[in-house]
């Protein structure tokens, strides 16, 4: 009997096959996190309502914001300091005023790399705390840093969710190889682009598998090669080289606060002169982060973002911390395209930058990319280990099905 020589497609599906099984554990539990977080927003927006929003008074003015710092450090103790908070424009909002520190940095764990992460939320009218958060023991962080590391301090986890998704990437390729039909005629084309429902559970399975792994294809190789920018230094370098055209990193200039001699505080909190000052600066921002100087020489930092849950569409501004005079201001429009491709990767990333159908995109496509180590590993399974022996014949009929799945023909 002379031996079939074993074709192209037969080393992609041996390739296939064993980087799934290498990497198949951590690409669900990634998949399956991401698909729970890209709404997490509304699902807590939903749950936490309570906390998160306020009944506007008639009169919608907000008290100065160092007053409501000092309240929201107050609720949180001189043990915390919170250093950045977030104002809406949106009325019915609570502002949110946070506070975190780093652990341990070799710590195994995220849990260890953490000291606190805490948040105060305010009614910005009247000052009143409407709820605390510890974002150590809320739900939706456990699930984003699962997403991120495994739960492992960063320095360990990142790196096998990032090279698991890498993996996946030449999964998603070799997929698309071993699903190219040889032939383009009809039952050709109905195998690869439909679901047989009315077959037996390994056909549907296996159909789930192929099909749904080539509707899934663009989305899914978007939300790998975004997940891999945070991963991968050189990947994230590689990105910005093909947006930007230029290998050259972009200029920042260092915005310091200059401290006066025997400087004595005095009138007006200048934080309230800044913040007030980049209100009328930036009267397009739908909500307004403000970061707290931390060192002596360090500016405030104000920025405005354009749209209610996106990060990339962001001005900043900086001032002196002392004075409050106004010392720089950095536009979106002015960052090159690498600058504002790497801002956008978040949103890119969970679907935000195209709205709600963005984010309903997103959310099935991670669904489906958790389901196919699971459908692949069946396929596997199912071929590798028969539950019992079958005659010559059933098994001629069962390889020959196999091949011709496998080649497209």
């Amino acid at each position: 009997m002379v031996k079939k020589k074993k074709n192209f497609k037969y080393w992609i599906g041996r390739i296939h096959l064993w980087l799934g099984l290498s990497s198949g554990l951590v690409v669900l539990i990634v998949s399956l996190t991401g698909c729970i977080f890209v709404f997490q927003k509304e699902i807590s927006e939903l749950v936490y309502r309570d906390k998160l929003f306020v009944t506007p008074p008639a009169n919608t003015q907000t008290l100065p914001v160092s007053t409501l710092l000092k309240n929201a450090q107050a609720a949180m103790g001189d043990s915390i300091v919170i250093r950045n908070f977030t104002a809406y424009k949106q009325p019915d909002k609570a502002w949110e005023f946070m506070a975190f520190k780093g652990g341990d940095p070799k710590a195994l764990t995220f849990y260890g790399s953490v000291a606190y992460y805490q948040s105060v939320h305010l009614n910005p009218y009247t000052g009143a705390i409407t709820g605390k958060t510890d974002y150590m023991k809320e739900f939706f962080i456990t699930v984003k840093y699962l997403h991120w590391s495994l739960l492992l301090n960063t320095p360990y986890g990142q790196p096998i969710v990032g090279y698991a998704t890498l993996i996946f990437v030449v999964m998603l390729i070799s997929g698309m190889i071993l699903w190219w039909p040889k032939k383009w005629n009809r039952a050709n084309r109905q195998k690869s682009f439909r679901i047989k429902w009315n077959a037996n559970f390994k056909r549907k399975n296996y159909d789930l598998h192929n099909v749904l792994g080539f509707y899934t294809l663009i989305p899914a190789l978007l939300i790998a090669l975004t997940g891999m920018v945070w991963a991968f230094k050189w990947w994230q370098a590689t990105v910005y080289v093909a947006a930007s055209g230029s290998t050259k990193a972009p200029e920042q200039v260092k915005v310091v606060s200059a401290k006066p001699e025997n400087f004595t505080p005095t009138g007006t909190d200048p934080l309230d002169i800044a913040y007030t000052d980049a209100l009328k600066r930036m009267p397009d921002a739908d909500r307004i982060a403000v970061l707290s100087p931390a060192t002596p020489e360090a500016p405030i930092r104000i920025n405005g973002y354009r749209g209610k849950e996106t990060y990339h569409d962001r001005d900043e501004l900086f001032f002196d911390q002392y004075s409050a005079q106004f010392l720089k201001r950095r536009n979106d429009a002015e960052k090159n395209a690498g600058e504002q491709l790497i801002e956008a990767n978040y949103d890119i990333h969970i679907g935000a930058i195209a709205g709600l159908p963005g984010k309903i995109l997103a959310f099935l496509a991670s669904l489906i990319c958790a389901s196919l180590p699971v459908t692949g590993f069946m396929v596997w399974w199912g071929r590798k280990f028969k539950e019992k022996k079958k005659r010559p014949s059933a098994v001629a009929g069962e390889a020959k099905l196999f091949i011709e799945e496998a080649v497209g023909v």
